[in-house]
């Protein structure tokens, strides 16, 4: 489907505040997109002004705020140790989140919508390079597969409300992404932002 973004564009991004949220909120701030009253804005409510698990808080959040275009960046994340401790928290927290969105933005009519999924969704002895047609062809890594299950059903959902009612909805996959903004923790994180703690606690504290 053709996409033109527009000027006063209300952008919607949930997650803003984390690593992938912030980064894609600088450059549509570059864009102009800085809320003047003369362009688009964007909307990024923090946890705290809109709990995305909440069906009823979103959406009056898009009656209030009519966004045009709906960015999810949000998602509850974390590396093998949180991911193996908490499966519940990882599958149902993710479910509610896209699913609350992505229905709720369709019902809002939204110009156009981007979820933004993870690699972990195709299987763990997947060929490389990885194509797109390796999803659900075999076996999931089962140290994450409760968060990739919930992921691979809201790019499924996307693509049936694509398929059944032409809603303009696409699925990008980030990989391996780290960066300003990211969990540093020693177990929760993930293995790029942990290794960089690591390195970074020896180099101040002379670990060897």
């Amino acid at each position: 489907m053709e996409f033109e973004l527009k000027p006063k564009d209300n952008i919607f991004i949930a997650g803003a505040s984390g690593m992938v949220g912030s980064a894609i909120k600088k450059e549509f701030q570059k864009l102009g997109y800085i809320n003047d009253g003369n362009k688009g804005c964007i909307l990024s409510p923090n946890r705290k002004e809109l709990d995305l698990l909440n069906f009823v808080e979103v959406s009056n959040f898009f009656k209030k705020y009519r966004p045009t275009i709906v960015i999810i960046a949000a998602a509850k994340v974390g590396g093998i140790i949180a991911n193996s401790e908490s499966p519940y928290d990882f599958v149902l927290q993710n479910l509610k989140i896209q699913n609350n969105l992505i229905e709720i933005a369709w019902k809002n009519n939204i110009r156009k919508l981007l979820f933004l999924g993870s690699s972990c969704i195709y299987p763990k002895f997947a060929k490389q390079p990885i194509k797109e047609e390796f999803l659900l062809s075999d076996k999931l890594e089962p140290t994450n597969e409760y968060y990739a299950i919930a992921k691979i059903a809201g790019i499924k959902l996307c693509q049936s409300l694509m398929i059944q009612h032409k809603f303009n909805a696409i699925s990008l996959m980030p990989t391996n992404l780290y960066g300003p903004g990211d969990n540093y923790h020693p177990e929760n994180s993930h293995v790029l932002p942990a290794l960089i703690s690591k390195f970074y606690k020896a180099k101040k504290f002379g670990y060897k």
